[in-house]
């Protein structure tokens, strides 16, 4: 398969749109401020996928190929790639006079570096996503060879800024790339270069003036506030003070609120059809109250989620029914599965324990937990009270822990001191790159953010998980998915809850950020003031 025409084409395309859509209505110049809740642990999105990084990293660093709300690709650092008819040669050819924000020149050899000793060892997905990249080769410095064991097409769907940063390899190699200094002085060859961060107040990025694409950025700045809380983040919104805001940093009954009453106040959810959001709880299967499926299986039938989606986050979600998201129907992937009722079910998960054998005492409590929060905003917490109240209802006594982002995510992943945690994935475009690293056994990698922290093994789901990367045939592949999907539903190391609906709040001043299927983690390369 030849990939080099649709490229050329997608780009064709986007140089008559932006010359149709921007030529006069474009503004140079100005500030754009929007919000980032929570303040990011570190700026090393090679390293971590902790989503407030994502809000600031795709704008410092690009990735090789972007896409757009319709799914096509769009060129970045690579201008061009070739796929080899057996699908195992992909080469990648790259932009010329493309330059980091240090003035080094940007080349193969970065892309090298990046995949095999970054990306491929650090990123949480990384594993898996570039598992079949046996070597790349750089003959000069504008291509590079992807060399692969077998062929692995969801890959190049893992090649955005968000995903796979380019990051520069005279800054990181040598180094242990956990603990570089560039996590907290990125350089990127992005629209926008990293200039300050205040911490607990706000990150600041300038216009990178050498940036490869003429005439982007429009913005002179970008600035994002970190701002704990709820109320205050409303009403900087609504004061215009800051002028977007995404991933529930304003909570969905404000954000509808103020689309409501304001004219200049503006939603979508249009730009995560890449990111395939999906609500979960996290159990720890190999200690404390949880370690039995049967407990797992019962939580799950007894969670409301309808209720969920229709009183905490306003209407916008729809209800998990499996290990895999809906969104893969399309290609065949997706099945219902038992234990996932919409709207709970108390007597059938009190039965569930009653058979096996979790006896109530005096006060009617079967067994008590410590159940974490993800420390992402109101809505969280409020989903947390929630469960808090019906695990009530079938014996199960659990206390509220909601600690900030640094502690949070080195409680669940560093030291895998949690027993139930309520948490957030993506599940992306292919379940190679969003659903596996909650299940396999290899993706138990303690210290790595957003994998397998229940550090569930099934020796059978591990052999099924393999065969899903490398299986072309896609009346085979559902069937493996299909396995997949029936041993998660009975062993439930992780409960899906519903699939996200984000909003994005925005002011109505704010153009041109919308055109990526990464929504708020694009580049804003194309956003201006009006």
């Amino acid at each position: 398969m030849k990939l080099t025409k649709i490229m050329k084409g997608v780009l064709a395309a986007a140089s008559i749109a932006l010359v149709g859509s921007f030529a006069q209505a474009q503004q140079a110049g100005g500030s754009l401020v929007f919000l980032v809740q929570p303040e990011p642990p570190t700026m090393a999105g090679y390293v971590s996928t902790s989503g407030p990084i994502g809000l600031l990293g795709p704008k410092i660093y690009d990735g090789l190929v972007d896409y757009d709300n319709d799914g096509k690709m769009v060129p970045m650092l690579a201008e061009s790639v070739d796929v080899s008819p057996d699908g195992k040669t992909i080469t990648f050819n790259l932009r010329k006079g493309v330059t980091w924000h240090d003035g080094e020149a940007f080349t193969s050899e970065d892309v090298q570096f990046t995949i095999m000793d970054v990306l491929k060892k650090v990123h949480p997905r990384g594993p898996n996503s570039f598992k079949e990249v046996s070597s790349i080769d750089t003959p000069d410095a504008h291509t590079a060879v992807f060399n692969l064991d077998n062929p692995a097409p969801y890959m190049l769907r893992a090649l955005s800024s968000y995903e796979s940063p380019m990051v520069p390899k005279h800054h990181l190699e040598g180094q242990d790339v956990k603990t570089a200094k560039l996590a907290n002085n990125p350089i990127g060859t992005g629209p926008f270069k990293f200039v300050e961060w205040k911490k607990g107040q706000y990150m600041r990025l300038d216009k990178n003036e050498n940036y490869w694409r003429e005439g982007r950025p429009y913005l002179d700045r970008i600035v994002g506030r970190f701002v704990p809380d709820a109320s205050t983040r409303a009403a900087a919104m609504e004061k215009g003070e800051v002028l977007y805001a995404a991933y529930n940093a304003v909570s969905n009954v404000e954000a509808v609120r103020l689309n409501k009453e304001k004219d200049n106040i503006g939603l979508t959810t249009d730009g995560y059809s890449m990111i395939n959001p999906m609500a979960l709880l996290e159990f720890n299967t190999k200690e404390g109250p949880f370690t039995d499926a049967a407990v797992r299986r019962a939580i799950s039938t007894a969670i409301d989620r309808q209720y969920m989606i229709d009183t905490i986050f306003f209407g916008y979600g729809k209800p998990a029914t499996s290990a895999l998201s809906s969104n893969f129907s399309a290609t065949g992937l997706h099945a219902k599965m038992p234990n996932y009722p919409a709207n709970g079910d108390v007597a059938a998960a009190n039965k569930i324990l009653d058979d096996a054998g979790y006896a109530r005492d005096g006060n009617g409590v079967r067994m008590k937990g410590m159940f974490d929060l993800i420390p992402y905003g109101e809505d969280w917490k409020r989903g947390g009270q929630y469960i808090q109240q019906v695990l009530g209802e079938i014996g199960i006594q659990v206390e509220l822990r909601y600690e900030d982002v640094p502690t949070w995510l080195k409680r669940v992943y560093h030291n895998y001191d949690f027993e139930m945690n309520l948490n957030y994935f993506y599940q992306l475009s292919d379940p190679v790159l969003g659903v596996h690293r909650h299940y396999g056994t290899n993706m138990i990698r303690k210290g790595t953010h957003f994998v397998n922290s229940s550090r569930y093994s099934n020796p059978e789901l591990d052999a099924l998980l393999s065969a899903g990367m490398t299986t072309p045939d896609a009346t085979k592949r559902a069937g493996i998915y299909l396995d997949i999907q029936k041993i998660l539903a009975n062993d439930m190391p992780v409960v899906n809850l519903f699939e996200l609906e984000f909003l994005v709040v925005y002011n109505t001043k704010l153009k041109g950020a919308y055109g990526s299927a990464m929504g708020a983690y694009a580049s804003f390369g194309d956003a201006y003031l009006d």
